[in-house]
């Protein structure tokens, strides 16, 4: 995409001039840290929660871009990024103008098509070749640097997990989305790596007499529902897909997560984890929840979101009071001819 093309699309959607100038740049080669303009910061409300350190969440994805064999740790991105281009495909409609929102190595891009995207604006570490003509913006999920009602559609898998404020985020996307823009995205939740952090623990309470949290917390799917609803979204639809992975044992899972860029970054966690305990909780994963073939399993629980901007087009309920059938009769709809009841 030339420079002048990325110029007019990101100015329409309100990028500040010093975005401007360093995502023309990024486009066309890498510019040193030091000449990257500063992002912009949104003040955190009162109301939000500093969980994570983000400069180390930052750091540990980078670590993980520069490896050498990067792309055998995207399996479980690339399936996740699959099943979100799936419901994009269940919308009928095209987006002139989208968002993916911490898109990583473009896992929802590769597989939409020109016809259903026209453009998409994305915080990509390694863009792929797609059909569909792609900007990188250098950008933070707490704070998107784009004026209100710019984009038809907003993408994101697999990032919303690592933000201080949650609801904070969500209510940006609804700003930023067009009226009746959709928001479809994925995250991780509820239970995810239960078997992790439960041998953890074990092991670290056995050896040292007490643990510190080793697993990230996660959203639940009745919270999520909760937090779209509150950002301003409407017609929402909350979705869980179970995906379990199994591993030869502990240390693989734990050196895939670090491959990820998914490894732990709260401000409470401890810095070091013994080796001790690690060979303990290793053995604790193996006896309470390994296979028959010596195998260990890993379970994610992927949270799929959709929501939509409201517009006065969109189906509205009833007045209350205006039912014209009661529930009671209800019985009757498969008795021919309105038969009484049995």
């Amino acid at each position: 995409m030339s420079s002048r093309v990325c110029w007019k699309l990101l100015q329409e959607a309100g990028a500040p001039p010093t975005a401007l100038s360093w995502i023309c740049a990024s486009s066309c080669h890498r510019v040193p840290a030091c000449l990257r303009p500063e992002p912009r910061r949104r003040l955190s409300s009162s109301s939000s929660m500093n969980v994570f350190n983000r400069a180390m969440k930052r750091r540990q994805k980078d670590w993980a871009a520069s490896l050498q064999e990067r792309h055998q740790y995207d399996y479980l991105r690339e399936e996740v990024g699959a099943r979100v281009a799936d419901r994009v495909y269940d919308i009928a409609r095209t987006f002139p103008l989208a968002l993916d929102v911490g898109g990583g190595k473009s896992h929802i891009i590769e597989h939409l098509n020109a016809v259903r995207l026209h453009h998409i604006a994305a915080d990509h570490q390694a863009l792929k070749q797609t059909e569909v003509s792609t900007l990188s913006v250098q950008a933070d999920e707490e704070f998107l640097p784009f004026r209100e009602n710019s984009f038809d559609l907003v993408l994101s898998s697999l990032t919303l997990h690592w933000t201080n404020d949650l609801p904070g985020a969500l209510s940006q996307i609804c700003g930023v989305l067009k009226p009746d823009g959709v928001f479809i995205g994925a995250m991780v939740g509820g239970e995810t790596l239960y078997e992790l952090r439960c041998s953890l623990q074990l092991a670290e309470t056995e050896r040292e007499g007490g643990f510190s949290p080793r697993v990230s917390p996660y959203t639940s799917m009745s919270q999520l529902g909760n937090l779209l609803s509150r950002a301003g979204f409407s017609m929402l639809t909350v979705d869980v897909d179970e995906v379990q992975i199994h591993y030869p044992g502990m240390m693989e899972l734990m050196m895939d997560l670090q491959g990820m860029g998914e490894s732990n970054c709260a401000w409470n966690r401890r810095s070091m984890l013994h080796r001790d305990t690690m060979l303990a909780a290793a053995a604790v994963y193996k006896e309470m929840y390994g296979n028959e073939d010596g195998s260990v399993p890993a379970t994610f629980d992927i949270i799929y979101m959709i929501g939509w901007k409201p517009h006065e087009s969109q189906a509205k309920p009833a007045r209350r009071g205006s039912a014209t059938a009661s529930f009671g009769d209800l019985w009757k709809v498969d008795q021919p001819g309105g038969s009484q009841k049995p």
